[in-house]
Parts: structure tokens; sequence; C-alpha cells
């Protein structure tokens, strides 16, 4: 008795000194990950509704972002921290807004460093299966993490957002939102490059000459 009394003790000494995988816990090894990354490119994929997009999203921290759309073919976003332009060829126009810093991550902004800093603060995760790989989706061989997150205020812009991670990489593979009017947005990244010394001119965009400008386009920036 006296021998499984110690295989019992030692047995229970070793569960307790795992590491309880959380939600909360998986999520900061996520945001330590693209903590190290300094710029990356990727193929990205945008569905909402019936709409799909397809383009090659580039990242520079600590906030520039791009992506360069093949469709629909020449469209642009550039965000360089401070100004937001958009170029729609199918109208020639391009639209550019002044943005103010408001604490809250958006769209494939959500894949940064900075955005899941912002994701952690606004967001309560929890799995949506727990911490083992599943199927990224019904009959996929691509296994992830995934982890539902859930607003912990009103004023956030998605009601729930469901992030899927490689496990092995601890990138973000897929990023699935539900807007607050019921609005579902969808962003998938792969081949994602990491670190190549992407330069800032890159986040630097001249619209065809032809191209209608309109400023602030969505409200006045005030203070």
């Amino acid at each position: 008795m006296r021998v499984w009394g110690v295989v019992f003790f030692l047995v229970l000494c070793r569960l307790n000194a795992q590491e309880i995988v959380t939600a909360e816990r998986y999520l900061a090894s996520v945001s330590e990950r693209y903590g190290g990354i300094r710029d990356y490119e990727a193929r990205i994929t945008i569905r909402s509704g019936n709409s799909v997009m397809h383009g090659t999203v580039s990242h520079l921290v600590p906030s520039f972002l791009r992506i360069d759309f093949t469709s629909p073919a020449n469209q642009v976003i550039v965000f360089n921290g401070e100004q937001l332009t958009i170029y729609l060829p199918e109208y020639q126009a391009t639209l550019n807004q002044t943005v103010s810093s408001n604490g809250r991550a958006s769209g494939a902004s959500m894949a940064t460093a900075q955005g899941l800093t912002l994701l952690r603060r606004n967001y309560v995760p929890v799995f949506v299966t727990g911490p083992t790989p599943e199927p990224l989706e019904s009959g996929s061989a691509e296994r992830v993490v995934k982890l539902r997150l859930t607003r912990r205020s009103l004023s956030e812009g998605f009601r729930e957002i469901i992030v899927s991670v490689n496990p092995d990489s601890r990138l973000i593979r897929r990023i699935e939102g539900r807007t607050i009017d019921n609005r579902f947005v969808q962003f998938d990244f792969s081949n994602v490059k990491i670190n190549q010394g992407i330069p800032e001119q890159r986040f630097i965009y001249d619209s065809p000459a032809s191209a209608n400008m309109y400023n602030n386009f969505l409200f006045r920036d005030t203070d």
C-alpha cells in the first residue's frame, strides 16, 4: 500500500507541475509570436456576404498595412498609421481618411502584434472545443486551434470573433467576425513570409493621375 501511495503522490505532483493551457494563455503566446515579427507578407482572401476578394497583404510594425488586390483587380488599401487610402479602379476614385487611434482592432489589422494586444484587452477568449488542433473547416485536412472571442463592451465593432491559429507556427490562419449588424466577415491568410525586410516606401501610394480624390470620406477627424 505504501508503494501505491508513493506512486499516486508522484503522479499528482507531475500533474500539478504541468502548465494548464488556458485560452487566455494561448492567445498571449500568439501575441508574443507576433511581437517578434517586424514585417510579413501573405496571400489574403476576404469574404463578406456574397463578395470574395483576393490579394496580397503587407505589414510593417508598428501599424503599416497594405493590401494589393488581384480581385477586384488593381484595387489598393494602404494605411500608414495616420491615414487610410483606398483606390477603387472601378470608379477611378481615391478615398483618403485621417484616422485617429480608437483602441480597436479591425479587419486584417487583427493579425498584427498591435491588433492582438487590442483583442486581448477588449475581448474574452475561450477555446471553441479545446487546445487540441481540429480541422480548419468540415472536410479539411488542415488543422488549427480555434479561439472564440466575445466582446467585453458593447462599443466593439464585432459581436464575436473566431481566430484559427496554426499550432506549429502560432500564426493566424483565419479570422471570422460577426459585426454588430450581424454581418459575417472572414479573413484567410496563407503563404505567410515573415521578416523579409519590407521597407516603409512600400506603404507610400501614388494613385493614378486620372483618379478623383475624396478626402475624409467617412467623417471629419476631430480632437
